[in-house]
Formats: C-alpha cells, structure tokens, sequence
C-alpha cells in the first residue's frame, strides 16, 4: 500500500528544518500550496511554474477530440480542449528516484 504524505506533515518536516513553531510553518506551506494552484488556474491557456532543484509544474493544453467514444455507450462524442497539469522532475530528483531500491 501507498503511503500518502499529508500537507501537515510537509509542515512539520518544515518546521523541523528550520527550527520554528508549527503553526507558523503549517501557514506558510499551506499558503504556498494555495499560491502555485492560483497562478496554475489563472493560466491562460499554458503556463511553467519552474522550481531549481526540484522540478518544473506545467499547464497545458489538450487537442480537442472532435471523434471520441463513449466506452458505455458506444456513442461518439465531442471532447472540447482543455488545460491539463504536468509535472517534470529537476536533476536532483531524478538523480534521487534512479537509485536502486534496496
């Protein structure tokens, strides 16, 4: 089973590192959370969100699908174009996720 890591535990890992108090911590990771889903909603119609040593957020556009098919159904269908999220992970990261596990 997958463990999930919640935005409260990213904050006390936060507070930690740096040595503050948690509901200082807890406030700005949520608000940084809150600021990157702004400027990728806002996008109009892409927009690269890059972070060093980390990775890169992108918002992309698909192609409209003017011949999809309803897999229910049967029935063809229009699917208009819409932005879809994308991330791609930094050097380091990569670097991080090739290692062997062990």
């Amino acid at each position: 089973m997958k463990k999930t890591v919640t935005k409260r535990e990213i904050a006390k890992r936060v507070a930690k590192e740096v040595g503050e108090k948690l509901p200082l911590t807890e406030k700005i990771v949520s608000t940084l959370f809150t600021t990157l889903r702004q400027i990728m909603a806002e996008a109009n119609p892409e927009i690269r969100i890059e972070i060093r040593d980390f990775g890169v957020f992108e918002v992309k556009t698909t192609k409209a699908k003017p011949k999809a098919r309803n897999p229910k159904t049967g029935e063809i269908v229009y699917v208009p174009p819409r932005r879809k999220t994308h991330f791609k992970p930094g050097k380091l990261l990569k670097e991080e996720l090739k290692k062997p596990l062990q």
